[in-house]
């Protein structure tokens, strides 16, 4: 079944060896320049998917023929559930465009593939597959020190994680059903050997050499059944304890400590599988979001915002600027860094004018998202998109794009009706009747056409705003003002307790509510309900 390959298991390190084994990853990798397709990683995913299910069917067979199944089989069996819910979530979170973007190695073993996946398989080689946060946290931290993983990599690392763990999965289901059935094979074989010895022991060797001469390694699962299949029967059985030994002592070993490997094998196999499953869960639950933030060396950099307000914008907020800076970093070279220092030194520059005018540009959302962001690109020499060019000028110059791009498709739309009536022969004064017929359907065809371009150009886009779930802070006490009408008592009534309702729904202490009103048209300045109405 499959490719057998040896697990992803090497020496266990300490955390503190990690943080060690990452800084010298770090100062090792080389990534290639540019962006290249490298070693795709999906197709070695959806084989993977194939396997553990094809050992998945084998292993539930084996369980409904009531056949023993060794421990490790059994974490498999028991959980697999969750090992599809990993492939899936791979396939979702992994398009193709988001791996394309990945730096990739340029040298060693793993040339060609993201370099955030030979970070993973080193933390899951050196740790057997038992992940936890803070080690994760301090892994990746410990390798920034010497060099600074991309913005996108930081959020891949779940992914590669995920990716590293099921292919390590995939080595070990293979490797336990292949002795599964070695057991097997070693069952039928000791039947027919306990059937022989009662009735032809003379046979027995030339059944060994039919059966076993020609292979040139004997399988540990399968040596370790048939012995213990054998042992304390028929005395004739001997003979095959002592070609077993034969067999053995040309590779340099003996009975006794095929036995021993094997146990230790179904041990450490135990032990990995657990942590698979175990680690599996742990990147399901954990809080990505916070983990990235919490080792992104962007972060930190954006806040030095010398207004103080980016630390307390909404995450999703936070994360619109340092998509800015990520796209900036792509296109231009730079470092993500160097664009969030830019950015924080920009800002800080408008901070020191201390002009009442000059109080946004203090805030380094400003050369991120508004209008700023011309200025920052220039530093780094950014070349707009087409794309980009027609957004901004719709942008800038809203009124007049749109005026200007809807005359344009009405009278191309005009323009070709009114040729081909031409080519058709149709006469002048029949051209001038269609041009005044088609003028209205044209432009109506016109704003489809230009609604459908702009929503395409100008996708929703979110608007920037600050965290609130701890309670609006008291430097940003907020009143919700509902303006009305004073027309009767009836509707002042109904209004004050609505306000009530509001007041009573949102028991912030920073937040109030209150009314804006003004009474309704009358004939005199003063009418004698005024007062009751107050």
């Amino acid at each position: 079944m499959g490719r057998d390959e040896d697990p992803i298991r090497e020496e266990l390190y300490s955390v503190e060896r990690l943080e060690q084994q990452a800084a010298a990853l770090a100062a090792e990798y080389k990534v290639s320049p540019g962006r290249r397709r490298g070693r795709r990683l999906l197709p070695a995913l959806e084989d993977n998917g194939r396997q553990l299910i094809i050992a998945y069917r084998s292993l539930t067979e084996a369980i409904r023929l009531e056949r023993t199944i060794s421990p490790a089989a059994e974490w498999f069996v028991d959980n697999f559930h969750i090992v599809e819910e990993q492939l899936r979530e791979i396939r979702e979170d992994l398009p193709k465009g988001y791996y394309y973007e990945l730096p990739k190695l340029e040298t060693g073993d793993l040339a060609g593939y993201p370099r955030i996946y030979a970070i993973a398989l080193s933390l899951i080689a050196h740790t057997d597959s038992r992940l936890d946060t803070e080690t994760l946290r301090r892994f990746i931290r410990a390798y920034q020190q010497v060099t600074p993983l991309t913005i996108g990599e930081l959020w891949a690392v779940a992914i590669t994680l995920r990716l590293a763990l099921v292919e390590n999965l995939r080595r070990i289901a293979t490797r336990i059903v292949a002795a599964r059935e070695a057991r097997e094979e070693a069952d039928a074989l000791a039947d027919k050997l306990l059937e022989m010895a009662g009735q032809k022991p003379e046979g027995l060797t030339s059944l060994l050499t039919g059966r076993l001469g020609k292979r040139e390694d004997l399988d540990r699962a399968f040596v370790v059944q048939l012995t213990q299949r054998l042992r304390d029967q028929d005395p004739a059985l001997m003979i095959v304890f002592d070609w077993l030994e034969r067999q053995l002592k040309k590779r340099g070993l003996n009975t006794e400590q095929i036995v021993h490997l094997e146990h230790q094998r179904q041990a450490a196999a135990q032990v990995t599988v657990g942590n698979i499953i175990t680690s599996m869960r742990l990147l399901s639950t954990l809080d990505w979001r916070d983990f990235f933030e919490s080792v992104s060396l962007v972060d930190p950099a954006l806040g030095l915002d010398p207004a103080r307000v980016y630390e307390r914008m909404t995450f999703a907020t936070r994360d619109r600027y340092r998509h800015v800076i990520e796209n900036i970093s792509k296109r231009t070279g730079a470092t993500e860094l160097e664009v969030a220092r830019e950015a924080v030194r920009l800002a800080g520059e408008a901070h020191k004018m201390n002009a009442p005018e000059d109080i946004g540009r203090a805030h380094v959302g400003y050369y991120l998202i508004h209008d700023g962001l011309v200025e920052l690109e220039k530093t780094f020499n950014y070349r707009l998109r087409v794309r980009e060019r027609v957004r901004r000028a719709l942008l800038f110059h809203p009124t007049l794009f749109y005026l200007g791009t809807l005359a344009v498709i009405t009278a191309l739309v005009i323009n070709a009706l009114l040729f081909f009536a031409y080519l058709a022969g149709a006469s002048p004064l029949l051209l001038i009747a269609l041009l005044l017929l088609s003028l209205v359907p044209a432009s109506d065809l016109a704003v489809s056409v230009l609604n459908w371009d702009i929503t395409y150009l100008l996708p929703p886009r979110l608007l920037p705003s600050m965290e609130t779930k701890h309670g609006i802070p008291e430097d940003a006490c907020t009143m919700v003002v509902v303006p009305t009408l004073f027309t009767s008592i009836k509707t002042v009534t109904e209004l004050l307790e609505r306000l009530e309702v509001h007041y009573l729904a949102n028991e912030d202490e920073h937040l109030y509510f209150a009314l804006l009103g003004d009474f309704a048209d009358a004939p005199s300045e003063e009418m004698p309900d005024d007062a009751l109405l107050l």
